[in-house]
């Protein structure tokens, strides 16, 4: 692994720094690779649960189809925030998309800017344009459910088109694993859910492994205390905004 390198490549490269830690190699860490997978998985579990720096704002792009209401939308996506259409709320399907909407306002503002026009006149056919979009359907209405991912659109789709989704959705796991303040939290957290694996099955042996000196006895208790100790840490720096994600805003009441 490069020393200069920011976060990690892919899972494999934080697999193996959390190997090192654990003095693999030096001694005989009882930890298979799907123990380091789980520690792993339960880091960005929390990290997307707790902070809001996993989540990102984007778009999909889909195509409806003719009387078909429900669409199954990508499992990272948490919440669907709009629906856009190309058109301006017609049903029938053309070559080119010819919106009166934005002609009228090149006309009235645009190309006669030097007899009307000015900020007031600016915002209020802006407010114009979006009252008679929301009459004449440029958007659609819809109800959307993040444990199915299905998206439902409260309208009898009559012909083909493209529509534009606002989402917010996880930030995919390549990604967050080489954020330069995202990437050092999971570590952590991945190593102390593998501290706490290793200390529950070290645990067992209460009275010691049987030794040429005599019994044996293993740090399972040890590695237990560490472990809570350290993903307590770990959640109260994601209160305290230390890795990274942005606080909320002045709530009033």
């Amino acid at each position: 692994m490069p020393i200069n390198q920011i976060g990690y490549n892919n899972r494999e490269e934080l697999i193996r720094e959390m190997q090192l830690r654990l003095a693999d190699g030096i001694v005989d860490v009882e930890l298979d690779r799907e123990h380091y997978d789980v520690a792993i998985d339960k880091a960005l579990a929390t990290y997307r649960q707790l902070s809001n720096g996993s989540v990102e704002e984007s778009v999909v792009f889909f195509n409806t189809s003719v009387n078909v209401t429900e669409y199954t939308l990508p499992d990272e996506v948490m919440e669907v925030r709009r629906i856009y259409r190309r058109g301006i709320g017609t049903n029938n399907s053309g070559g080119t998309n010819f919106d009166p909407f934005d002609v009228a306002f090149n006309n009235m503002y645009m190309l006669q800017a030097g007899q009307i026009g000015g900020l007031a006149v600016f915002d209020a056919f802006a407010q114009y344009k979006e009252t008679i979009g929301r009459v004449f359907g440029s958007e659609y209405n819809f109800l959307w459910n993040k444990n199915t991912k299905i998206l439902k659109i409260l309208r009898n789709i009559q012909h083909e088109e493209e529509v534009m989704v606002g989402v917010y959705n996880f930030i995919p796991e390549s990604v967050l694993l080489k954020d330069v303040y995202a990437n050092p939290w999971l570590a952590y957290y991945a190593l102390a859910q593998a501290k706490l694996m290793l200390g529950e099955a070290r645990s067992k042996y209460t009275s010691g492994l049987p030794g040429a000196g005599g019994a044996i006895q293993l740090n399972g208790e040890t590695l237990k205390t560490e472990a809570r100790e350290d993903l307590e840490k770990l959640k109260e720096s994601i209160h305290n905004m230390e890795e990274g994600n942005m606080p909320l805003g002045f709530v009033i009441g």
